[in-house]
């Protein structure tokens, strides 16, 4: 294994293909990180501006430059010493004539040699809600073309194929009534699913990994890469989607060896444990979680607390508002997820001999489903663990309260815990799958955009109610990281974090200057805006604009606008994505440019005092997630300050040619002196203990092995700037 100082993470697309990325590659050795990490380089959807879409797991996307752009770039990386982590997508691709297995499927239905590497109930057929309007007045209006020639049907804006022997079957319809698909309307119908998605995002099918000959098929090139030296490490995309997490990562294993560092996207709830698995650990949203706790001020954020409560007239906690948000996602994003449970349970029940009405299961699974503790449990073949158990325990108790009888409640449970055959046991696997969804959708993409008294905190891999840290319990956690996840990555920014790291610390910087975050509001208040949004709309306004203010561009009224959107969508509570309220939006959006230009003619004190405490926090942040047990991972563009909101805003590619600011510089040459310490005492910050001290109104803190120590100095206020204090050897 290369040693594993840090890694930087580097986004393709957009300009930035394999040749882009060997020219920055000095730049990105010249930081000091030891692997550069690259967003999905396999065969994507057409367009793609991420690659998360991939319609080929079997090729190197073309459009990056394909096989030799690759092996191109991969012996320039390792010339300069940098190792390469590749982003894997094991959990689904695109639904897409673009996805050559999909392509077969669609085509030859369940006698398809790739049928089995799709989650799609055959007997139903792969139902496709991608019509633009209604099938029906579509086939009125004559939309569809059909070629036999070529055996596909075609309309505007898409096409599929024909089953063999079917494009001579009379009229369109009667046409269609042959095919393994089932076309429908893209909003009218999109609530029955015959197929396993990515979340709601119906354009992306989930895979069967589980299965051998699939895993084989998905993994096949990147095992290839690695074992011809072109590949040093691996990241797995939302590994709790997988039927199996733990089967797969052991054959996975199995596959690598013991050299090969692999980590998992895992969001980790509040005290939980990771599971046990043959990894170096997450990515390591948990690590920013507990820097950003840290750092916040308790007092601050109690009048931060009765600030927003009395200028929105807010009454709920978050508990309140993710359970309000899980029931609406249930009844609507994912109302095909709900729909799908309830016929397994219907089934698993008749299964298990205790028949039960579809209404009541669903009544019985939707509170469950509301009531679940964390992203999924791990029930395998052998049944629940005890924490698992205790899981469902807190859920079904949890769960009863909302309804008046629990008898199919408890008959559901007794079926996840010890299903009575095949049926139970797709439950129980589906449920595990669903889980995960329902809280993203709910809290992440939700409750987020609604509890909202302190952006900082409403950030993936955290809660918006989680208390402030004590350094104790700092110690505390980063000890017990030391002990079990070693070389688990610690992230400040990602392209799914809602704000980069040093947008975050401004947000943190509110807690602790709270007469300023009075101020700001105060002045926003009076603002002269012709129909002003809600007061709640306005106060994340105020928020998102402190965290991507940079007065000397001149795109912030666009990029906050957009994001506005983005946000009032998300929270679906004055508008949607399905339904939207453009008049809203609008609103939002020029009391967002009127608020920048009054800032813009005249800088307010409170605002100057807010970005300079922002960037002394940045600065700790940094210190931290460098310090800390873990490998530090840096997005790219991070190292100078990034002030990006939610993707795709925090997607745009690494320019090292920018202009840098002071405080760019400042953050660049702390980062230079922390990876010159990681390199030279790669022992101490690999295996060294990690503890805090008190030093009167500062905390050290020091990683210790054999005598040698390397120690940051820092306050979680950041009245001062970190500072690292010489090793003492």
């Amino acid at each position: 294994m290369r040693p594993l100082i840090a890694t930087y993470r580097l986004q393709l697309r957009q300009g930035v293909d394999f040749d882009r990325a060997i020219a920055l590659l000095p730049y990105i050795a010249g930081l000091g990180v030891s692997h550069v990490y690259l967003s999905p380089i396999f065969t994507a959807e057409s367009g793609s501006t991420h690659g998360y879409d991939v319609a080929d797991p079997a090729e190197i996307d073309p459009v990056l430059g394909g096989r030799a752009g690759y092996e191109r770039f991969a012996r320039v990386a390792h010339r300069h010493q940098l190792g390469i982590i590749l982003d894997l997508v094991p959990n689904h691709t695109v639904l897409s004539v673009e996805n050559p297995w999909l392509l077969d499927a669609l085509t030859h239905g369940a006698d398809s040699r790739f049928a089995r590497y799709f989650d799609i109930d055959w007997q139903q057929g792969l139902i496709l809600p991608i019509l633009p309007e209604p099938l029906d007045e579509m086939l009125a209006a004559g939309s569809f073309e059909i070629d036999p020639e070529a055996a596909r049907v075609s309309w505007e804006g898409g096409w599929l194929p024909l089953a063999p022997g079917t494009a001579e079957a009379g009229e369109v319809a009667a046409i269609f009534d042959r095919q393994h698909w089932h076309l429908r309307h893209w909003v009218r119908e999109r609530r029955r699913l015959s197929h396993r998605r990515f979340f709601n995002i119906t354009s992306l099918i989930g895979m069967r990994v589980e299965e051998r000959a699939v895993f084989d098929a998905m993994m096949a090139l990147p095992l290839e890469l690695v074992r011809e030296g072109l590949a040093d490490g691996l990241r797995i995309d939302h590994i709790d989607g997988l039927a199996d997490p733990a089967g797969y990562l052991g054959w996975l294993r199995d596959e690598l060896g013991t050299d090969v560092p692999v980590w998992v996207e895992k969001i980790l709830t509040g005290d939980e444990a990771m599971p046990a698995w043959p990894i170096e650990g997450t990515t390591g949203y948990e690590a920013n979680d507990r820097i950003t706790r840290l750092l916040l001020d308790e007092d601050g954020m109690e009048r931060l607390d009765g600030m927003w409560r009395g200028a929105t007239g807010t009454h709920h906690d978050y508990e309140e508002a993710c359970c309000a948000a899980r029931h609406q996602i249930l009844s609507e994003d994912l109302a095909a997820e709900l729909g799908e449970m309830t016929r397994r349970g219907v089934t698993a029940l008749e299964e298990a001999g205790r028949p039960s009405d579809p209404d009541t299961v669903r009544e019985a699974l939707r509170a469950m489903l509301v009531a679940f503790p964390r992203y999924r449990s791990y029930i395998d073949a052998d049944g629940p663990s005890g924490e698992d158990a205790a899981l469902l325990d807190t859920m079904v108790c949890d769960a009863a309260a909302g309804l008046s009888d629990r008898t199919v409640l408890d008959h559901l449970h007794a079926v996840l815990l010890e299903p009575a055959g095949p049926e139970g046991r797709g439950l129980v696997r589906r449920f595990q799958q669903v889980t995960g969804a329902v809280v993203a959708k709910a809290q992440e993409d939700t409750a987020f955009y609604r509890q909202t008294r302190c952006l900082a905190e409403a950030e993936v891999g955290s809660e918006p109610d989680a208390p402030p840290l004590s350094p104790e319990a700092f110690e505390a956690w980063s000890a017990e990281r030391l002990t079990q996840w070693p070389d688990a990555m610690t992230l400040g920014s990602s392209h799914d974090t809602k704000r980069a790291e040093d947008a975050r610390a401004r947000l943190i910087a509110l807690t602790h200057l709270p007469d300023s975050a009075a101020a700001l509001w105060q002045q926003a208040e009076a603002l002269d805006a012709p129909h002003p949004p809600d007061d709640s709309s306005r106060w994340y306004i105020l928020q998102s604009a402190l965290a991507l203010w940079e007065p000397q561009r001149d795109d912030l009224e666009e990029r906050l606008s957009a994001h506005l959107q983005k946000a009032l969508r998300e929270a679906k509570e004055l508008t949607d994505w399905h339904v939207p309220d453009e008049e809203a939006e609008a609103q939002a959006a020029a009391f967002a440019t009127a608020l920048l230009a009054d800032w813009r003619r005249a800088e307010p004190a409170a605002l100057r005092d807010l970005v300079a405490l922002g960037e002394r926090l940045s600065l700790v942040q940094l210190a931290l997630r460098c310090m800390v047990p873990g490998v530090p991972d840096i997005y790219q563009g991070s190292e100078t300050g990034t002030f990006a909101l939610t993707d795709p805003d925090n997607r745009a590619p690494l320019d090292p040619a920018a202009p840098v600011s002071a405080f760019g510089a400042r953050k660049m040459a702390l980062l230079d002196d922390l990876l010159t310490l990681r390199r030279q005492h790669r022992d101490v910050f690999a295996r060294g203990e990690c503890r805090i001290e008190r030093d009167g109104s500062a905390l050290r803190l020091v990683r210790s092995l054999s005598g040698r120590e390397v120690a940051l100095r820092f306050t979680t206020d950041a009245a001062t700037l970190p500072k690292l204090e010489a090793p003492r050897i």
